[in-house]
């Protein structure tokens, strides 16, 4: 059986590896250049921006997202509000977020990996951002105070915690009374076969922990959450899974017994 220690070092090591590969030198981001860093990502992080949103990003920030939905456009964020990414990468959704709630407010980012982390200070740094800090920690033991944030957003990394019940409870946890969550994250179409959830490679490629809409819906309501809301926003294809270098594993899916099988992202809505 897997553990979660196993699974977690799996994830580490693969974000390591993806921040490691971002550092290489980037132009900075004006439009051209951000819309071309955009168009090199896979298929299913690719174009979830827009051009106003990306300007005077730093080109490294936009290289290293790695996320399936764009939470910070449906967050409803306002000014002075304190807002938490789980998972922040490169802070391309803290540094977007921290713009939102201007000066009076607040953008953390959480990450586990310390590659990412330096990655994503370095671009606070270039875009002179001042109202963010990235923490390092897990999601499952989020540091900051009960009911200290407005609104957590996440990006494509619930799905790799083997805890989600735990990472739900932190979210509520770390919540203002009436706080909301706005999460993009993988769901599946259907049960994932519990062989596969046994593949470190799965899981550190979003895969094997993803959450099927009924399963997602439980543990938020477990963990205490109401008005909950999933919008399926895209069906992933074969080409998409190839475009993200995911199609041997999804070729592998079809070997073990997966058929009917189906991945899309989707923006989950909650509030405290």
């Amino acid at each position: 059986m897997t553990s979660e220690r196993e699974i977690k070092e799996a994830v580490r090591q693969r974000y390591a590896e993806a921040a490691r590969q971002r550092v290489e030198a980037v132009p900075s981001c004006c439009e051209q250049h951000c819309c071309e860093q955009q168009e090199n990502l896979g298929a299913i992080s690719r174009n979830l921006y827009t051009t106003e949103e990306l300007g005077g990003l730093p080109g490294e920030a936009v290289a290293a997202s790695a996320g399936c939905g764009n939470p910070v456009a449906v967050a409803e964020l306002k000014e002075g509000e304190v807002v938490l990414d789980l998972g922040s990468g490169g802070g391309i959704d803290v540094l977007l977020s921290a713009r939102r709630v201007g000066p009076s407010g607040k953008a953390y980012g959480l990450d586990m990996t310390d590659e990412m982390l330096e990655l994503a200070r370095e671009n606070q740094r270039k875009a002179g951002i001042t109202n963010a800090e990235f923490l390092k920690g897990e999601m499952e033991d989020v540091p900051l105070p009960d009911g200290s944030v407005d609104v957590i957003i996440s990006n494509c990394v619930v799905s790799l915690s083997p805890d989600k019940d735990r990472v739900l409870r932190e979210a509520y946890r770390v919540l203002k009374p009436g706080g909301r969550i706005a999460i993009a994250d993988i769901v599946t179409r259907g049960r994932m076969p519990q062989p596969l959830k046994r593949s470190l490679e799965l899981w550190a490629g979003c895969i094997a922990g993803a959450l099927s809409e009924g399963e997602y819906r439980e543990k938020l309501a477990a963990a205490g959450f109401v008005d909950i809301d999933i919008e399926a926003v895209r069906e992933y294809t074969a080409a998409d899974a190839e475009g993200a270098g995911l199609g041997p594993l999804l070729h592998r899916f079809a070997k073990k017994g997966s058929a009917g099988l189906g991945f899309t992202s989707a923006i989950v809505r909650a509030r405290r």
